[in-house]
């Protein structure tokens, strides 16, 4: 029995020296009052993709009234914060305004002990204001996905002379449509696009068209694969872009429609169906904008890159924060590797690494503007 004891022992040694892995003790000592008793908490991060009611990191009460959860993780840095299972439910400050991510880094075996001041929805909702520019619009309300069987809202921006010139441009389309223009739809904050493009000079417009994720279907219907979160449905995304949204664009809109001038981008699950998009429809889309693509959770799409062809004037634009999870920049780096192998100009598939940025629409926001400069650069 000891003999045993001493093997698991010495190979939890090996396996902490091969893969890095450390035990983290999550556990809290002062937890805001519940208004509803037998409230579970739950964990969301970047280790599960900010599932706000993930079972597999639901904390459990111990015997002196405390929520603990032990989880054995990669060394490396970590962002996450504590719900009751829901994101309306997410922890807050005393006064009911949001708090920042709860940041470590993981080195060695860890106690993490969490204070907890108070639940946002025990707090009344902030008024929230529409920040849209007035070069933003809405298309519909309920554009028809018939490869998904559902509908979804789409908004343009139009550049400020769009209505008194003749002039055709280039079309951006961008995932995440409610966090690109307009405060009052977002979730976590705006991109802030229309107020960059406002800025910019007549030679340097472009339109800009925004497809709002599905909500509860927003990781499946932007993977092309099959995960633990259900069935990929991402191609039928694809699908609907090019044979549906993009020909209504063109039909209606003065557009330069061929493939130099159209470009998909979007950011974690938006970057990875970019990404996706411009593989499967080289011909389509001759420029992606791939931020902060969330590669970890559909590994075959590497073997797709590998298998497809692309134009050598393919631009792909790959950009991500230094401490967004602990792989993230390694699995950029490797799609780029990809890309670059097929000859296509290292200056036409730049790969930023933005020092000390998060996974968030406060990075994105920083990283659009050196996107856009370098796109228009290559029309």
């Amino acid at each position: 029995m000891r003999k045993g004891i001493l093997i698991c022992l010495f190979l939890l040694f090996i396996q902490t020296l091969l893969f890095g892995q450390v035990r983290v003790t999550f556990i809290t000592d002062k937890v805001a009052m519940f208004k509803v008793s037998g409230q579970s908490l739950f964990l969301a991060g970047d280790f599960n993709n900010w599932g706000a009611a993930d079972t597999a990191w639901k904390m459990h009460l111990d015997g002196a009234g405390r929520y603990q959860l032990i989880k054995t993780l990669q060394k490396g840095n970590y962002s996450f914060k504590i719900t009751k299972g829901s994101w309306d439910g997410v922890e807050c400050d005393a006064s009911g305004k949001d708090i920042a991510n709860r940041d470590i880094n993981i080195s060695r075996d860890t106690i993490i002990v969490m204070n907890i001041k108070g639940w946002k929805d025990d707090h009344p909702a902030e008024q929230k204001k529409h920040t849209a520019s007035a070069n933003v619009h809405i298309i519909s309300e309920k554009f028809d996905i018939p490869q998904l069987g559902r509908q979804r809202r789409i908004w343009i921006y139009l550049p400020a002379d769009y209505a008194t010139s003749h002039k055709k441009y280039p079309v951006i389309y961008m995932h995440d449509g409610q966090n690109l223009f307009d405060d009052y739809t977002s979730g976590y904050g705006e991109w802030g696009i229309d107020e960059i493009l406002d800025k910019l000079p007549a030679n340097e417009e472009s339109i800009v068209v925004g497809i709002d994720h599905g909500g509860e279907y927003r990781i499946t219907e932007y993977d092309p694969y099959d995960s633990k979160y259900g069935k990929g449905r991402g191609d039928d995304y694809v699908d609907f872009l090019v044979n549906n949204l993009k020909p209504y664009i063109d039909k209606n809109y003065r557009t330069k429609k061929d493939v130099k001038h159209t470009t998909v981008a979007g950011s974690s699950m938006g970057g990875l169906i970019s990404m996706y998009a411009i593989l499967k429809y080289p011909n389509i889309f001759g420029n992606a904008g791939v931020f902060s693509p969330a590669f970890w959770i559909a590994p075959d799409i590497y073997q797709f890159a590998q298998q497809k062809s692309l134009s050598s004037n393919a631009h792909i634009y790959f950009v991500c924060g230094d401490i967004e999870d602990k792989t993230m920049v390694a699995d950029m780096r490797k799609m780029a590797d990809i890309i670059q192998a097929k000859g296509i100009d290292e200056n036409n598939i730049p790969t930023v690494i933005m020092q000390g940025k998060k996974h968030n629409e406060e990075q994105w926001n920083k990283d659009f503007p050196a996107f856009y400069s370098w796109l228009i650069r290559g029309y």
